[in-house]
């Protein structure tokens, strides 16, 4: 990795030189989007070889301190260059094309430089998703867990997120702490959308959750971490990238199955959601299977049901350590709500 300083100011011509090995002239970077823990920046280029794209996207740590001490305290940021340069040819999953990426040991800054996806939209989290979103969503799933499936060389790839036996303790700890001032905004929601057996949801989950995660057993992949809308993008024209997935900032290697419940719990509005999740569970499973793996249904069925909480244990400790925004706030809110109904409607913790 890199010793240089990765500011907005140093992307200047010799940057752009390093990346491509050409000139290129840029416009003045534009940001776009609201990402909490990143920034992302626009760049119109021109240059005399025409393997030059006509735009990028730069991908820097945030300018926010706080979002930037998170950033590099949790290793963010290095995940996200190491997944591009060490992980991400290895897999089938449509995603960016990185052009470059580097990440400055001593002081955690990174430049990331990225295909622009523009005119993809970005799904959005609270409006939630149709069916045929979904269904390209969860392809690109298997996309994502099939390559690697059960690939114990990921092993030894030491920056990858793993939970281990401490994982269960620790993650009961957060809950309990953060679990009282989640309460206090979203009682009212959950009550209005779920009931008191929701409210009860909650309240029996927390002792549960060391169960949860030691539940989560091989064979294992390489995990996005986050795969909701908000990190995939859906094609607005005919010839367009039918959906792409970003934001690579917390890879892990584990149970596949967390990233697929989490997906569908709050994608989809609960209605679709019951008429269609067994549907796209066994979509996911044929994807898998097209990469020759034996696959046991039972299995993935069983994760599935127990993985139904994931989102409502996001949505109690995310809530609680990010900087409030009123979109923020809707996006907990709809998260918690349409996990504890799918967590309820699958008999989730009745498996623990």
């Amino acid at each position: 990795m890199g010793h240089r300083e990765y500011t907005v100011d140093s992307i200047d011509s010799e940057f752009w030189r390093e990346v491509f090995g050409v000139a290129v002239t840029a416009s003045s970077p534009k940001r776009i989007g609201e990402g909490q823990v990143g920034m992302n920046l626009r760049y119109e280029l021109t240059s005399e070889d025409p393997s030059v794209p006509s735009s990028v996207v730069v991908k820097m740590a945030s300018p926010d301190p706080t979002s930037r001490a998170t950033g590099i305290g949790l290793r963010n940021y290095e995940r996200e260059v190491k997944f591009y340069n060490e992980v991400a040819s290895s897999l089938d999953v449509r995603k960016p094309r990185c052009y470059f990426a580097d990440w400055n040991e001593a002081d955690g800054d990174i430049a990331i430089v990225l295909e622009d996806m523009s005119p993809s939209e970005q799904g959005d989290q609270i409006r939630g998703c149709n069916v045929e979103e979904a269904r390209l969503a969860v392809i690109e799933l298997s996309r994502l867990h099939g390559p690697r499936w059960n690939d114990e060389t990921l092993f030894e790839i030491d920056w990858m997120q793993r939970r281990d036996a401490e994982d269960g303790a620790r993650l009961h700890g957060l809950y309990s702490l953060f679990k009282p001032g989640f309460l206090a905004l979203y009682t009212d929601a959950i009550v209005n959308e779920t009931g008191q057996a929701g409210l009860d949801f909650v309240n029996q989950l927390e002792n549960l959750i060391p169960a949860y995660v030691a539940a989560k057993d091989e064979p294992f992949t390489v995990t996005h971490g986050d795969y909701r809308l908000d990190n995939l993008l859906f094609a607005t024209t005919p010839n367009g990238v039918p959906c792409s997935v970003v934001d690579w900032q917390t890879p892990g290697h584990g149970n596949g199955i967390g990233d697929l419940a989490y997906f569908i719990g709050a994608g989809l509005l609960p209605p679709d959601r019951r008429t269609h999740e067994w549907e796209l569970v066994d979509l996911y499973i044929a994807g898998i299977e097209s990469y020759g793996h034996a696959v046991d249904h039972d299995w993935v069925k069983a994760h599935y049901r127990r993985e139904a909480i994931s989102g409502l244990i996001m949505a109690v400790i995310a809530s609680q350590i990010v900087g409030r925004t009123d979109r923020g706030d809707k996006m907990f809110e709809v998260m918690a709500t349409r996990h504890i109904l799918q967590g309820i409607e699958n008999g989730a913790l009745a498996l623990l």
